[in-house]
C-alpha cells in the first residue's frame, strides 16, 4: 500500500489525488485483501490521508473458540510527514508528536502500518461466530452449536455437596427422628 507523492508535495496546498486501491496487508499474522478508496490531502505540514476501507480478518470466536472470518470496515484519518523536503533534499523536523506516520526518503507515503493499526482496533473484543452461539459446555467442552453433550445437566456447587450427601443419606429418616411426620 504504497503510493509515491513527490509530485503532491510539489504542489500547492489543498492539492488532492484520489485513488482506489486493492492490496494485501498482514494484519494479524496473516494476509488480508484490502480494498476502498483513498483521498490525499497536500497540508502546510505533509499529507492528509482520508480513506475508507473494507477487509476481513481470521479471529477465533469468544464462545465456540471457532475460527470464523469478520469483516471490517475501517475509517482512517491521518497526517504523514515527509523526512526529507521535496525541494532542498534536506532533513526535515519531525513534529513532536508520538507514532507519528512519516513519508520516507524516496518520498514513498506507505499506509500499511495505518492499516494495520486501525484493523486491530476495529475487530471486537468478544468477537461471535453467530448471535446465537451456544458456545462450550462449561464440564466436558463440547460444542454446543453442534448437539447437545452428555453431561448431567445437574450442577452441583462444591460448596453445597455435605448437604446433598447428608440429604441423601438421611431419606427422610431426620424427618422421622424430630417428630414432624
Amino acid at each position: 500500500m504504497q503510493t509515491n507523492v513527490s509530485g503532491l508535495l510539489k504542489s500547492s496546498i489543498g492539492a488532492t489525488r484520489n485513488y482506489r486501491v486493492s492490496d494485501t496487508v498482514d494484519i494479524s499474522g496473516s494476509d488480508s485483501l484490502v480494498q476502498g478508496d483513498i483521498s490525499l490531502l497536500r497540508t502546510n505540514r505533509g499529507i492528509l490521508v482520508k480513506a475508507t476501507l473494507h477487509t476481513g480478518v481470521e479471529v477465533s470466536c469468544g464462545r465456540c473458540l471457532s475460527l470464523f472470518r469478520v469483516p471490517l470496515t475501517l475509517e482512517i484519518e491521518e497526517e504523514y510527514f515527509p523526512v526529507i523536503s521535496i525541494d532542498s533534499g534536506s532533513l526535515v523536523s519531525l513534529p513532536n508528536e508520538p507514532g507519528c506516520f512519516t513519508i520516507d526518503e524516496r518520498h514513498i507515503l506507505d499506509l500499511t502500518e495505518a492499516v494495520r493499526q486501525y484493523a486491530l482496533l476495529a475487530i471486537p473484543m468478544k468477537p461471535l461466530c453467530r448471535e446465537n452461539c451456544a458456545g462450550l459446555c462449561p464440564t466436558c467442552g463440547h460444542d454446543l452449536n453442534r448437539g447437545p453433550c452428555n453431561c448431567s445437566s445437574q450442577e452441583i456447587d462444591t460448596r453445597w455437596s455435605r448437604l446433598s450427601k447428608l440429604l441423601s443419606a438421611s431419606d427422610g429418616s431426620v424427618a422421622k427422628k424430630k417428630g414432624t411426620e
